[in-house]
């Protein structure tokens, strides 16, 4: 059955939304989808976001029917605005930020981990469990709204982060599907999503906006993460053509940060009135935060603004307490703490406050975000330049929303050029809070009808570890070398021979497979072998511990194989093991489903 509608889906650390367009308009016309939601207990209210928060109720809560809804009854959680609320009263049942544990590999995340730090008595949940909840939701959503057109047989973009492996993708596919989202969904990575909503905006009228040799640089803050993306602008055959350059690290640092910030500044204000916030009340302020951080940080910015918490106690009932807060200061706090002056070769510092640390999400010690703005385009330049030194910049995300904190961007990486080039800032990005939703949805609809792609390809190199032969050493592992299987930018529905010796895979018993990624080697190619790991230019990602099948001709312990990889239409990786001796081969994936474990044969 033909898709009626193109859908775009932003699965946000923070929000989710849903934009859809019909498949079969002359032009493409974005929409939000309405997402009803738990506002409060038994309330049920439209939003244009759904919160990426999931509240695990206490037993009898669950049984009383408060978080009803009318797709779904006798539920133990909820999710949205009233989950994200409950985080003030019961931290410790409130599951935030999953979309960042799916890229965290050293937690299993199949495993119910969250809320992370929860005590035993909550029914905790996987960070691939909360992801299926969130999506679940606007499945059902989508669903009561267009009962004609079941989401199931759209056709379903969803965005990840342009720094998700290639396990963080698998894992995010499979709470897709496992959500109701149709096998062939694809998976679109967010800054090149912000990049189509902006070609949409713009029609035809971008071509004169970029030309042959400009480079974009996509920066994209949510309220949880950071994402980077340089895109080249190429001609081929006489018309312009967008090729992704690089991507950025996975950084957790964002608005959230800046609002909890101005937050922490504001509790110390309402101290020195005497008035301590309960938890409650704190949560409460960091919302007003980002209304007032907006405010403050936006065009025609008023010299003051207040901020007002609903009491709460026997002295408080029914009234607010109040207090003003600076321009000054929060320029001080969120401008020159989050987007400081600083020059090209300044890094992000790496401090630690104590030896010890809790093993939980890696978030950015350094929150200088253009610090990290300069070690990315400093690891992605070229030995004549020394720095990757885009010509253009497309903000996205709502911190950008006032003038102030883009021309910061603007005028610090411009200081960074050897020629003093300005740099712009491209026009037209009206709805920076929904842009990666509605690129999505423009994605699929130019899928259908044709238009402007961007050339992207895998956004990392990977590799397999593979053991070195030599003498044993007692209690020490033989050193591993790497070997290139995939090439930074290899095309979705292409494959691949990986040219190298024989090499032996191990059959019949237990055996323990390492993989890699890197996106700062983009010049590696297949069959490279790399003579040790370095951990700065190297990742390694999620390793599998298998018994591979033996059929009865095979005695020997391993058999010689060579490699081969595909990248699927749908953008999934596969690494074949071929027999050079037989017709026999195996797959392995860089996923950790159930149904990969055992290393398909074929």
């Amino acid at each position: 059955m033909n898709a009626k509608y193109a859908v775009g889906i932003d699965l946000g650390t923070t929000n989710s939304v849903l934009s859809y367009a019909e498949v079969d308009a002359p032009a493409p016309e974005v929409k939000l989808l309405k997402i009803p939601q738990l506002v409060a207990a038994s309330t049920l209210e439209d939003r244009t976001a759904l919160p990426s928060f999931q509240y695990l109720a206490p037993e009898h809560e669950a049984k009383s029917g408060a978080l009803d809804l009318p797709w779904a009854t006798g539920r133990g959680f909820a999710v949205g605005d009233f989950a994200r609320r409950q985080g003030a009263e019961m931290p410790e049942r409130t599951v935030a930020a999953a979309k960042s544990w799916l890229c965290h590999s050293r937690v299993d995340r199949r495993q119910a981990i969250l809320p992370y730090g929860a005590p035993p008595e909550v029914d905790k949940v996987s960070p691939v469990a909360a992801s299926q909840a969130y999506l679940e939701h606007l499945v059902a959503c989508w669903n009561t709204q267009m009962p004609d057109a079941p989401i199931a047989e759209q056709s379903v973009i969803l965005t990840v982060p342009a720094s998700f492996d290639a396990a963080a993708r698998e894992l995010t596919r499979e709470a897709a599907i496992a959500a109701g989202l149709p096998d062939d969904l694809v998976l679109l990575e967010e800054p090149q999503a912000a990049v189509y909503a902006w070609l949409a905006e713009r029609g035809d009228q971008w071509r004169k906006d970029l030309a042959a040799g400009d480079r974009l640089l996509v920066c994209d803050i949510g309220g949880g993460t950071t994402d980077l993306t340089l895109i080249d602008v190429a001609e081929d055959a006489g018309e312009l053509e967008l090729r992704r350059l690089a991507v950025g690290d996975h950084l957790l640092v964002g608005g959230d940060n800046m609002d909890l910030t101005l937050a922490h500044s504001v509790a110390g204000l309402f101290k020195q009135q005497g008035v301590k916030l309960n938890a409650w009340q704190s949560v409460s302020l960091w919302h007003s935060c980002r209304d007032a951080k907006e405010t403050l940080l936006g065009d025609h910015a008023p010299d003051t603004h207040r901020i007002s918490v609903l009491g709460r106690g026997s002295k408080l009932i029914g009234g607010t307490v109040s207090v003003d807060v600076s321009r000054e200061d929060a320029v001080r706090l969120l401008a020159d703490g989050f987007f400081p002056g600083c020059g090209l070769g300044d890094k992000p510092q790496r401090q630690r406050a104590s030896g010890f640390q809790e093993i939980g999400l890696p978030f950015e010690s350094d929150v200088a975000i253009t610090r990290h703005l300069a070690a990315f385009l400093s690891a992605h330049g070229d030995d004549q330049t020394r720095a990757a030194f885009p010509t253009h910049v497309l903000f996205n995300g709502g911190v950008f929303k006032g003038d102030m904190l883009r021309t910061r961007v603007l005028d610090t990486i411009g200081g960074w050029s050897p020629e003093g080039a300005p740099l712009q800032e491209l026009p037209g990005q009206r709805d920076l809070d929904n842009a990666v939703a509605r690129g999505a949805a423009f994605y699929g609809w130019t899928k259908q009808r044709g238009g402007i792609r961007i050339r992207g390809g895998t956004a990392r190199s990977y590799y397999v570890g593979i053991e070195t032969a030599g003498l044993a050493i007692p209690g020490m592992p033989r050193p591993l070398r790497a070997l290139c299987v995939a090439p930074f930018g290899m095309e979705e529905g292409t494959s691949a021979d990986v040219p190298s010796g024989e090499i032996g895979l191990v059959l019949g018993e237990p055996a323990h497979f390492r993989f890699f990624s890197s996106a700062v080697r983009q010049q590696d190619q297949p069959g490279e072998v790399l003579p040790d790991i370095d951990e700065d230019e190297l990742a390694e990602t999620d390793s599998l511990e298998t018994a591979l099948e033996a059929s009865v001709e095979e005695e020997e312990a391993y058999v010689p194989v060579r490699f081969e990889t595909r990248i699927t239409e749908l953008g999934v990786f596969e690494l074949w093991c071929v027999s050079t001796n037989s017709d026999r081969r195996w797959k392995l994936e860089f996923s950790i489903r159930d149904d990969a474990q055992d290393g398909t044969p074929e």
